[in-house]
């Protein structure tokens, strides 16, 4: 193997240890820094440093113990250097004192990962902070991504981040993780990132792949540890029977030769039975009290799983969800996905009237999902020439390639339909 190939080797297996080990690593060096600032920058020093020492020592067996291994050193060393971490940066897990060692939280949070979700998402930053900033860190989440779940543009969020870090560090928050009454303050900012997480996966807002089969994983593991962690929470068990019903589709959503596949015309003997049945088993158990916003997104993707057919799906059904989510949940992006629904009950002219009020709401602004369903509608109804004019839209603010492809078909279909 040539030094340039080696370098590629090695620069490629970086690049894929960040992508799935960057938030074992960090939370496992966050525990030994105490903060989070420190145990970033310590883990960007391992990430930096393995690139020379995997080209001089070859491959590690496990990247990600080489880097946590690394990681935590850097952290010690610095904590010996500074005798206490306070004069250089803001705690973000303050050390536990005796009295507090009886009831340490790590007996409470079982993960280290799941552990600095909590830790993150503190009450004294705003919920949108706490977000953005877990997602950033924790996560790994490029800034672009989190904007994109947001539905604001990348410098306001690079500015809500940087703000929620100066904070931490003017105020001098001490962040603790959390112990068991701190933890239902702070569930909804917890459930927001790993739902957020697996959004960004499951259709990654660019690149060559339709799903980012990691952040996908990653969000499954976190939402199972929840159920484990906090088990009675509707909330809790609505968000994790949402992730399996809605990845029970993955293998359906490309057909062989890798282009994008609708929901309506998906093959559905392709979804895995086994976490359909593991989903509308904790929809079942939801019980009768008023549900939450992720109940209810449950609800609706168990009325999917249970029909044979698009065709025989309970739209009414559907429909009465939607709206149910919209009290508790007024997003404009719930509204746009409701439009499904007004199709198949009232007809495309109705759904189109509803899309064309939707398109004054500042947030959908440049919302390449806003674009594309009002195409749709206008291809149902046979104005061809409109119909490409939006789904032109929607291809310029598309960057997933399996997404621009499918767009692309449809601008030629309506195009030759004109």
């Amino acid at each position: 193997m040539t030094d340039r190939a080696s370098r590629s080797a090695v620069a490629a297996a970086v690049a894929d240890a960040h992508r799935r080990e960057w938030a074992f690593v960090l939370a496992a060096t966050a525990r030994v820094a105490g903060s989070i600032d420190l145990a970033e920058e310590c883990v960007q020093d391992a990430y930096g440093a393995a690139l020379d020492a995997w080209l001089r020592d070859g491959l590690p067996r496990s990247p990600g113990a080489w880097l946590t291994t690394t990681a935590r050193r850097r952290a010690l060393d610095v904590l010996r250097r500074e005798q206490t971490l306070r004069r250089k940066l803001p705690l973000l897990v303050a050390p536990l004192g005796d009295e507090e060692a009886a009831v340490h939280p790590g007996d409470v949070i079982p993960d280290d990962r799941l552990r600095l979700v909590f830790t993150c998402c503190h009450p004294a930053l705003a919920r949108e902070a706490q977000v953005a900033l877990t997602l950033r860190l924790v996560c790994g989440l490029t800034i672009e991504e989190i904007a994109n779940g947001f539905l604001v543009p990348q410098a306001t969020m690079a500015a809500r981040v940087t703000r929620a870090k100066k904070k931490i560090s003017a105020a001098r928050i001490p962040y603790r993780v959390p112990g068991p009454a701190d933890l239902p303050d702070r569930l909804d900012a917890v459930l927001t990132v790993v739902h957020l997480l697996f959004s960004t996966g499951h259709t990654a807002p660019g690149g060559a792949s339709l799903v980012r089969d990691d952040l996908v994983e990653r969000a499954l593991d976190l939402g199972r540890m929840l159920a484990l962690l906090m088990p009675d929470e509707p909330e809790v068990r609505g968000l994790l029977a949402l992730i399996l019903l809605t990845d029970a589709r993955r293998a359906a959503r490309l057909d062989t030769e890798g282009s994008l596949v609708l929901l309506e015309d998906q093959d559905r003997a392709r979804w895995d039975p086994r976490a359909i049945d593991e989903g509308l088993l904790l929809v079942d158990g939801l019980g009768r009290g008023r549900p939450g916003r992720f109940a209810l997104q449950a609800a609706i993707a168990a009325v999917h799983a249970r029909a044979v057919s698009w065709q025989d799906t309970d739209w009414p059904l559907v429909l009465l969800l939607y709206d149910a989510l919209l009290v508790v949940w007024p997003s404009p992006v719930v509204a746009l996905n409701r439009v499904v629904a007004v199709l198949m009950v009232s007809g495309p002219a109705v759904a189109l009237a509803e899309v064309e009020a939707l398109e004054s709401d500042r947030w959908l602004a440049g919302y390449r999902y806003l674009a594309a369903t009002k195409a749709d509608l206008l291809r149902r109804l046979s104005r061809n020439g409109e119909a490409a004019a939006a789904y032109g839209e929607a291809l310029a603010l598309a960057d997933n390639a399996a997404e621009r492809a499918f767009l692309l078909g449809r601008i030629s279909e309506v195009g030759a339909g004109g």
